[in-house]
C-alpha cells in the first residue's frame, strides 16, 4: 500500500500532468495543494444524518422507538435529498448482513445513496491495555458494516487522553490505531473520515497533525462546520482542512467564544468550492423544535447556498 504522501504526491502530479518536481519544497508544496487527488472543480451532493432525528430514533423507557431508519430514509426521500447517512447508533448492536442489505436495497429503491456511516470509538487507550484491542475490533466491525451498506465512508473519533497518560503519548497511540484502522478499511475500499470532535481534534492543527502522522490515504477528515473550537476563527479552522475532507457535517449554528451565531451557509460553500471539495454536504441538525420541519427548512436553505436545485 502506497503511504499517504507517496500516494497524494503522485495523483497531483500526474493529474496535473505537470513534470516531477525535486525537492523537498515540491513535495511537500504538491500535497498541500492537492491532499485529495483528483479533485479539478467541486460538486455538491445533499444529505441528511439520521442524528438530527435521535430523539424518534432512540427507545426511551424501553418503549420502542417513535421512528426506525427505514422511516427516516422515507424523509430523506421525501426531501429528494441525494442520499442517507445512516448513523450506527440507531441500529442494532451487531446488525445482519440481511439488516444491513435491506437498508441499503430501501435506500437504492428510494433513488438514494447511502452517504456514510459513523460510529463511536476511542482511540486513546495505551496499545498494551484490553480496550484497545476492543476498540479496534470495534471499528473493524463497522468498517465491515460499511463496506456491506455500499457507504463510502465510516466517521470516527480520535478520544482522548485514557489512564493519565499525557498527551504526547496518547498521540503515538491514536496514530498507531489509525493507521491499523485505516490499512483495514483500504482493503475494503472504505474512507475513514475523522471527525473534529473535541480532545486533539478540537482545532484545525490538531487535526490535521494526526492526518500527516497516519499518513493513510485512507484517512481524511469528516468535517463537523460546529465543532471547532480554540481561539482562531472556525472558519478559517474549516478551510484549513476542507481540502482533505471526505464528508462534510453541516451544523445550523456555530458556537463563537461561547456565542451560538448562525451558520453562514455561503461561506462554508465558498471554503469548500475553494478546496474542490467533491462530496455530501450532510445537514446534522441539533437544535430543539419540531425536527422535520425545521430540517426541511434547512435543506432549503442549503440548495441555494450550494448552487442546487430541487
Amino acid at each position: 500500500m502506497l503511504h499517504r504522501r507517496s500516494f497524494l504526491q503522485a495523483g497531483a502530479v500526474f493529474a496535473a500532468g505537470a513534470p516531477f518536481l525535486s525537492g523537498s519544497m515540491a513535495t511537500e508544496t504538491l500535497v498541500a495543494r492537492e491532499p485529495i487527488p483528483n479533485r479539478k472543480e467541486p460538486k455538491f451532493k445533499l444529505a441528511l444524518a439520521a442524528y438530527s432525528y435521535r430523539e424518534m430514533l432512540t427507545a426511551k423507557n424501553g418503549k420502542t422507538p417513535a421512528m426506525t431508519l427505514d422511516d427516516f430514509i422515507e424523509e430523506c426521500a421525501a426531501m429528494q435529498l441525494d442520499g442517507a447517512e445512516l448513523t450506527g447508533y440507531y441500529m442494532p448492536d451487531s446488525p445482519s448482513e440481511t439488516y444491513l442489505r435491506d437498508l441499503r436495497l430501501h435506500c437504492f429503491r428510494a433513488g438514494l445513496s447511502v452517504s456514510g456511516t459513523a460510529t463511536r470509538n476511542e482511540f486513546g487507550w495505551p496499545l498494551d491495555h484490553p480496550n484497545h484491542e476492543k476498540e479496534m475490533d470495534h471499528v473493524r466491525r463497522w468498517i465491515d458494516y460499511a463496506a456491506r451498506l455500499h457507504a463510502p465512508t465510516l466517521r470516527i473519533f480520535a478520544g482522548h487522553p485514557q489512564l493519565g497518560n499525557d498527551k504526547e503519548k496518547t498521540h503515538s497511540f491514536m496514530v498507531t490505531s489509525m493507521k491499523d484502522a485505516a490499512r483495514y478499511a483500504g482493503e475494503k475500499g472504505i474512507y475513514l473520515g475523522l471527525e473534529n470532535h473535541g480532545g486533539p481534534t478540537e482545532t484545525a492543527d490538531g487535526l490535521l497533525r494526526i492526518l500527516n502522522d497516519v499518513d493513510s490515504p485512507w484517512l481524511g477528515v469528516n468535517l463537523d462546520t460546529g465543532n471547532f473550537r480554540g481561539e482562531e476563527d472556525p472558519y478559517l479552522q474549516m478551510e484549513k482542512v476542507a481540502p482533505y475532507a471526505v464528508n462534510v457535517q453541516m451544523k445550523v449554528v456555530l458556537p463563537v467564544k461561547g456565542e451560538k451565531q448562525p451558520m453562514d451557509y455561503g461561506r462554508v460553500a465558498s471554503l469548500l468550492r475553494k478546496a474542490n471539495y467533491r462530496g455530501y454536504i450532510v445537514l446534522e441538525f441539533e437544535e430543539k423544535g419540531d425536527v422535520p420541519s425545521e430540517c426541511r427548512k434547512e435543506i432549503a436553505k442549503l440548495r441555494p447556498a450550494f448552487g442546487l436545485v430541487n
